[in-house]
């Protein structure tokens, strides 16, 4: 079964990191940078960004994507300034719109963009402080809305542009490299992205999962 069973589901050629690879050929780490752009800052959370920067790291491994001539080791690298790049600027960018429109989108309650958004992601803001900026990274739709809320709280600018770069880098790095690796390790992998999904999920629980682990130890000592 390949990943394309998921986004066809949904009508969604274009989440699937394979047709993106077919239709766009070396273009695809442009489209990559875009939708991790526009994931991150732009307030729509329906993206694929961890499967493309996923993907990107797998898709070097085995060849299949060329973003400069080079080593692949030499790719790898510019692969994940360029994504890291795209996803702190992205990140600027809604903490800008919280700063001059969060308000007024709060209030709208809309389709897509919903109050209810707002409110799960300000409850985790507040439980996380400036690691939220980080933790929140791998948490989808979290991603999304954590930076407009750290505009809409007035956040200072320069500590959000500090954490927000941290977790940008950890974000990208990360699962581009488990991409990669995963790749060399398995080659048949890149034709049968289903398991990369489940990876992924796998890796994006771990810091939930370590953080309520913390917790819940420290509540047990505070017994």
């Amino acid at each position: 079964m390949s990943f394309s069973f998921f986004p066809l589901l949904l009508g969604m050629k274009w989440m699937d990191p394979n047709w993106l690879l077919a239709e766009f050929g070396t273009q695809f780490v442009w489209i990559s940078l875009l939708i991790v752009f526009i994931e991150c800052g732009l307030l729509f959370p329906f993206l694929p960004g961890d499967t493309l920067l996923f993907a990107v790291g797998l898709f070097i491994a085995g060849g299949k994507l060329d973003v400069l001539p080079g080593e692949a080791a030499t790719e790898l690298v510019i692969a994940m300034v360029m994504l890291a790049t795209a996803a702190f600027l992205g990140n600027v960018a809604g903490y800008e719109i919280g700063r001059l429109a969060g308000p007024w989108l709060y209030a709208r309650d809309g389709r897509i963009v919903k109050r209810s958004y707002f409110d799960q992601t300000h409850a985790f803001f507040e439980k996380h402080g400036n690691k939220a900026l980080v933790i929140g990274r791998f948490v989808p739709f979290v991603r999304t809305f954590i930076t407009v809320v750290a505009g809409v709280t007035r956040m200072s600018r320069a500590r959000f542009l500090v954490w927000s770069l941290v977790g940008a880098i950890l974000w990208v790095v990360s699962i581009v490299l488990l991409g990669y690796f995963l790749g060399e390790a398995f080659p048949a992998l890149g034709k049968n992205i289903d398991l990369a999904i489940i990876a992924i999920l796998a890796f994006s629980i771990i810091p939930i999962a370590w953080e309520w682990y913390r917790h819940r130890r420290k509540a047990r000592l505070a017994e």
